[in-house]
């Protein structure tokens, strides 16, 4: 079952929405409802990432993470009912990967997934060939982490291109500037969201050209218009 994604949440709903948005992007999805036959699964089975809520019978969430850490190194996803600091830092503090809020945004939680894979190495089975997004005059080879406008190539730096494709593999979505810090970043980079910006305006100088739209929404952040 390498490869595959397991969800962890008592709250059925929340498997199945995620669920559908997951395998809608080609990956295998397991699931589990409570934290025993969850950390059974991860240390059996080995997925390529958990998807794991705090709030579990059994064995919560922190538990979970606490002796998945002791044997594997498998990248978490916390999902946490409350908007408190002090679950995220314990979470994190446990070497849990990344969480998000509920209720949260599923195409946000593919798009995580997908930035944690890619920053681990640990591809799962459908994104095993390459993987290209094409965009009018826009090109972008994920794993040779190549970008053409008009069958030009474009020299972006690394986190430049990391934007790019977090962008592009969510048109229309907005991010939020922290959200991208988070996606893009990570948890241990100590920047300010003044550096999304510096970030987008080079992107957008990069691409002039291009018969896309990095679009500002005012007072929130940005999305790729196609």
């Amino acid at each position: 079952m390498t490869g595959t994604i397991l969800l962890v949440d008592d709250e059925q709903h929340i498997i199945d929405l995620a669920k559908m948005y997951l395998e809608q992007e080609s990956y295998e999805v397991d699931s589990a409802t409570d934290g025993l036959t969850a950390l059974d699964k991860i240390l059996s089975e080995q997925p390529a990432l958990v998807v794991l809520d705090l709030m579990l019978p059994g064995l919560d969430g922190w538990e979970v993470c606490r002796r998945v850490r002791a044997e594997s190194d498998v990248p978490i996803i916390m999902l946490t009912a409350r908007n408190d600091d002090i679950d995220k830092i314990v979470g994190l503090e446990l070497g849990a990967d990344d969480y998000l809020t509920k209720p949260f945004n599923p195409r946000e939680l593919v798009a995580r997934i997908r930035a944690i894979l890619r920053r681990t190495g640990r591809t799962a089975p459908s994104e095993a060939s390459p993987d290209v997004i094409q965009f009018r005059n826009l090109k972008i080879e994920g794993q040779k982490r190549n970008v053409f406008v008009d069958h030009q190539p474009v020299n972006l730096r690394m986190k430049e291109f990391d934007l790019l494709l977090v962008l592009a593999e969510n048109p229309g979505v907005v991010f939020t500037r922290e959200k991208l810090l988070d996606v893009v970043w990570g948890y241990d980079f100590a920047g300010e969201t003044r550096t999304v910006d510096v970030h987008i305006a080079h992107l957008r100088h990069k691409l002039e050209g291009m018969q896309l739209v990095i679009e500002t929404v005012w007072g929130v952040g940005y999305k790729l218009e196609i």
